[in-house]
């Protein structure tokens, strides 16, 4: 599967975006899909997750309640919703695609990823 991942911008604190990752070359539902995101001189961190077993979704504590995984089975794209965005939430975003069936915390856990979208968020 080949992933793009699209809709990264320059937002204020507080504002919102809507990252997109198109995928070609498989379905959307045959996968665990993931958002990961990576700061200037940081590890890469998971931040979103929904297994392709069922409508699981998981969030680490630094954006739940802010932050939403969605899928649209028939536009074959997974979307990140991120709301209430922190200045603390800029860097590369990137979606990635596991075969395991329930989303995991480890990037080495995906086997496919995008390339990745710059958010900034201005304070």
């Amino acid at each position: 599967v080949q992933l793009q991942a699209s809709g990264g911008g320059l937002v204020q604190a507080g504002g919102s975006l809507r990252l997109s990752c198109a995928a070609s070359g498989r379905t959307v539902s045959s996968y665990t899909m993931g958002w990961f995101r990576q700061a200037p001189g940081k590890e890469r961190k998971f931040v979103a997750g929904r297994g392709w077993s069922g409508d699981s979704t998981y969030y680490p504590g630094s954006v739940k309640g802010r932050f939403t995984i969605s899928r649209d089975n028939a536009k074959n794209t997974v979307y990140l919703q991120m709301n209430s965005l922190k200045s603390e939430d800029t860097a590369v975003y990137y979606c990635a695609a596991s075969t395991k069936p329930y989303s995991d915390y480890a990037p080495s856990s995906y086997d496919y990823w995008g390339q990745g979208t710059q958010v900034t968020v201005s304070s």
